[in-house]
């Protein structure tokens, strides 16, 4: 049996599956990833920055684990300190950069719960992880989108 969606004068039967639209982080994460290392050039990343139009990125230790995140932000130091120095931006390592105390967010959350967490957080993106394990990120403009999507549908 369907449930029954009441809009206007008539109520309409609908699926359970049509009524429930995803609203998990990972219906909305994204899954493929411009990932860095510790040991790349801070110039590499910023190159790389530029080229692929991204604002940044999670570090991944050699095991594949997140160990940090390198932003926009972190390259603004290295270029502040550059001009400071007189010295052209060199190839200091990312590890030297970037944001170590990663606040991360599980799959299975809610976007709801996502969208508080970046309420009261300063971040533009977080990483997901599953059992630990990154298996994506999801950002501030894709809690919007989802958003969007589900206004559509009976939030109560």
């Amino acid at each position: 049996m369907g449930i029954k969606s009441f809009r206007g004068a008539r109520a309409k039967e609908v699926s359970k599956k049509e009524y429930d639209a995803p609203i998990l982080v990972e219906d909305y994460m994204t899954r493929k990833l411009i990932t860095f290392t510790p040991e790349q050039s801070i110039l590499e990343v910023m190159e790389k920055f530029a080229q692929l139009h991204i604002s940044g990125g999670p570090v991944l230790d050699s095991n594949g684990f997140l160990v940090g995140i390198i932003s926009e932000a972190d390259c603004m130091k290295q270029i502040s300190e550059s001009r400071y120095f007189n010295m052209p931006i060199l190839d200091k390592s990312v590890e030297r950069y970037m944001t170590k105390n990663v606040e991360t967010i599980p799959h299975d959350i809610s976007i709801f719960d996502a969208a508080g967490v970046f309420h009261r957080g300063n971040r533009r993106r977080l990483p997901v992880l599953k059992n630990g394990i990154l298996v994506g990120q999801i950002s501030r403009k894709d809690v919007v989108v989802a958003a969007l999507k589900l206004s559509a549908q009976n939030w109560k």
